[in-house]
């Protein structure tokens, strides 16, 4: 069976009678493949969850006009994702957002997100990145003088951005979400810097609500990749949609924005401890992270804390920026090596995070790692290709209306 039919089935079969006599017509045919108002609906409605700024209307045609361009390409290729593979990048995709599957599609069912829709985007996504690395890894191959080259530039960067940010993060557990993503949404209405300040001093639950949730300057390329085009974009004064995340939702203010001429390079690791500590929100939680906060100056200390405490007390990892979850990649941005902060919770609250950064591995640094650098122009390579092929695709294609 087509990959384009596969996507139009998985669509239907959400769908009563009645709402596929209204609503799965088509309203956008990308040669012989149709488009649904029901599709873009979904579509636009799961961007929005996903808090993705613009045009989502827009965004949302764009997208599907793109992945049918892409499935009939895989379709033409004989790529095919299996059952099993999806499952497992389902998981992967709900992981990043620090959530189970189960709890990732309650997620999407709450805000009228059918699993399908998620199941479509992901779908072609994978697909679509593992023909591109078939069809063009040959060519996408870097040579070992380029490897060299980047990493004696690092002023190249184009990460060379620095951000003068306000922050809230407003607590949200299940049964104060509601009423946190509405304080949230009334927040984002706002471009005067003293009503933001005010809220953060209000509502805010991070140590920066006692100065109006201002930070100081800090590279671009400290935040989460996948916040980094949203919080570069904004004007002065301007606030994002509100960002969710696990047991929170998370606004930020800009107050500038400027280049620097020999900027940090973009970290490519993040080393990074988290160490869970009893009585969660509570002031013996506090209590009990200060207390730890006082007798650790490194990572390496919090080995000594843990000793005769289970196992799992205790996990230090280093992993790509874009793998950490988002509310721990949002604390780590305002830490150096062996700050700590201790905001984050889990276990509904129960548990306290003490999270310590240990180490950024930077791209172009003197001690960065070479395959690290190569991987990176291999994937800026490779996503050329992709462009181009798209465009040629597009050029060719019969899109109406």
């Amino acid at each position: 069976m087509r990959l384009t039919t596969i996507l139009t089935s998985l669509v239907l079969a959400c769908a009563t009678p009645a709402i596929a006599q209204d609503r799965f017509a088509p309203v956008i045919t990308v040669n012989d493949a149709a488009i649904t108002a029901y599709e873009l609906d979904q579509r636009a409605r799961m961007l929005q969850l996903f808090r993705t700024p613009g045009n989502l209307t827009e965004l949302a045609r764009e997208q599907l006009i793109e992945e049918r361009l892409k499935a009939a390409e895989l379709d033409r290729r004989r790529i095919r994702l299996s059952a099993e593979n999806l499952a497992t990048e389902v998981d992967a995709f709900a992981a990043r957002a620090n959530l189970t599957t189960d709890q990732f599609i309650q997620l999407l069912n709450q805000n009228g997100v059918d699993r399908a829709t998620l199941e479509q985007f992901v779908a072609i996504g994978v697909s679509w990145r593992d023909y591109i690395r078939l069809r063009f890894g040959s060519q996408a191959e870097i040579s070992d003088e380029e490897v060299r080259r980047a990493m004696r530039q690092p002023g190249s960067n184009p990460d060379a951005i620095e951000v003068l940010l306000s922050e809230i993060i407003i607590p949200a557990p299940p049964p104060e979400a509601a009423r946190a993503n509405a304080i949230a949404n009334q927040i984002s209405q706002t471009r005067s810097t003293a009503v933001f300040e005010n809220a953060a001093r209000q509502y805010s639950a991070l140590p920066s609500r006692n100065n109006g949730g201002r930070l100081n300057w800090l590279p671009l390329s400290n935040y989460p990749p996948a916040l980094q085009g949203l919080l570069g974009s904004l004007a002065p004064g301007e606030v994002t949609q509100p960002i969710l995340i696990p047991n929170g939702v998370a606004l930020f203010q800009s107050r500038g924005i400027r280049e620097v001429p020999q900027p940090r390079p973009a970290p490519t690791a993040i080393d990074y401890a988290m160490f869970g500590l009893p009585g969660g929100t509570t002031e013996a939680g506090l209590a009990a992270a200060q207390a730890l906060d006082a007798r650790t100056d490194t990572c390496d200390d919090l080995y000594g804390a843990a000793r005769g405490l289970p196992q799992d007390i205790l996990a230090r990892q280093t992993a790509s920026p874009d793998s950490i979850p988002q509310d721990v990649a949002l604390e780590l941005a305002r830490l150096d090596p062996g700050e700590a902060s201790w905001n984050l919770t889990r276990d509904n609250g129960q548990t306290r995070i003490y999270l310590m950064l240990c180490d950024r591995t930077l791209a172009g640094a003197e001690n960065n790692d070479p395959d690290a650098v190569r991987n990176a122009l291999r994937s800026q390579r490779l996503g050329g290709f992709a462009d181009a092929l798209l465009a040629d695709l597009r050029a060719a294609a019969t899109i109406r209306p």
